[in-house]
């Protein structure tokens, strides 16, 4: 009988090579089965073209029967929250893409606490993060914590409002904000630089904490350094959003129509449709790391501080803890008055008793 021969591992590679090299497409082929998620807020006054901007980011319809309100429905109405996900796949990749709208934003008369509702959405998702992460299967968590917030600046004003600044100074220590101006096509470009330098201006002012971009590394290739200056260079990012293919110049393109000619969205001399997409694709997992490694830990800290005890609504809390200590103050009071009465009444009794006593001496 002859011996079977035990088979042979061959380095392919010259010698020294162990081969851990390969660690990377491990890595890589690991992400694309398992997909990846990402949830995007989208904040602004109604009509300034959110939803259109969301579907031209995605190539996606995402709110096919939107009913828009009247005004007089605007007048009471509250700040709601509508979550719509979708699966996107490309390439064999799969995006799992949540977006979170706020219709109702801005359009009371009084929007003193119309950003309540947004900032207890945030926290109640990573509450249910932090559930999740200490509870026994944590395998298959689902990541709904808010990774970008885009917001949307009017640019009919002359630079930030001052609801604008109390909702970004509100929200800049909970998720990544990136301020973008709607309807661009609005503005002459000399308009749009006044603008940009404004809003920069008064974020700075206002020591709001906007995302920044990190920089580009080192040894990376010159053309994601340019582009990484270009991208910083653009922020706050004025947009234009359509879903409407027009012809131009002999192409089909996404854009809008007007009587003096055609605002392509995906022209970067247009506006800077093209620059903001390219941010949030680029630096999608960076958005993901500033949110786990920043605003989660800060919310995970501030729980742990608190002995692990959840505040779902700290005025409502203080409403209530003030409440309770009025009824206690006047149950103390009603006892104190109690007790009053009966000294009284012992006292009186007592002055009875040494009455009587004295008239038997």
């Amino acid at each position: 009988m002859s011996k079977q021969q035990p088979t042979q591992f061959i380095n392919p590679e010259t010698p020294g090579y162990v081969g851990f090299a390969n660690l990377p497409n491990q890595v890589h082929r690991k992400s694309v089965k398992k997909g990846f998620e990402f949830t995007l807020m989208v904040v602004g006054e109604s009509g300034l073209g959110k939803s259109t901007l969301i579907n031209s980011l995605f190539l996606t319809d995402l709110y096919p029967e939107r009913i828009i309100p009247g005004a007089a429905e605007k007048i009471e109405r509250t700040v709601q929250i509508e979550a719509s996900t979708v699966e996107i796949e490309e390439r064999g990749v799969k995006l799992r893409l949540t977006v979170v709208d706020t219709p109702g934003y801005g359009d009371a008369i009084n929007c003193r606490d119309c950003f309540k509702t947004i900032i207890s959405y945030i926290d109640e998702q990573f509450e249910r993060y932090l559930h999740d992460e200490s509870g026994l299967n944590r395998r298959h968590i689902i990541d709904n914590r808010v990774h970008c917030c885009f917001y949307f600046i009017s640019p009919f004003g002359h630079g930030l409002k001052p609801l604008d600044v109390a909702f970004m100074k509100a929200i800049h220590n909970k998720v990544n904000i990136v301020p973008v101006i709607a309807k661009a096509d609005t503005l002459t470009l000399k308009e749009r630089e006044r603008l940009k330098k404004r809003i920069l201006d008064e974020i700075e002012e206002h020591n709001i904490k906007i995302y920044h971009l990190p920089d580009a590394e080192s040894d990376e290739d010159e053309d994601f350094k340019e582009q990484t200056r270009l991208l910083k260079a653009s922020i706050p990012f004025s947009v234009v959003g359509s879903n409407q293919l027009i012809e131009a110049k002999g192409k089909k393109v996404r854009g809008r129509l007007y009587p003096w000619g055609v605002v392509e969205v995906e022209n970067p001399e247009h506006n800077d449709f093209l620059k903001l997409r390219t941010m949030l694709i680029t630096h999608m997992q960076d958005l993901q790391e500033v949110t786990q490694d920043l605003h989660y830990e800060n919310f995970r800290s501030e729980r742990l501080k608190r002995g692990g005890r959840k505040v779902e609504n700290e005025d409502m809390n203080k409403d209530q803890i003030l409440l309770e200590k009025e009824a206690e103050l006047r149950r103390m009071q009603e006892m104190i008055a109690r007790m009053q009465a009966q000294m009284q009444m012992q006292m009186q009794g007592g002055d009875g008793d040494s009455g009587v006593h004295g008239h038997h001496v």
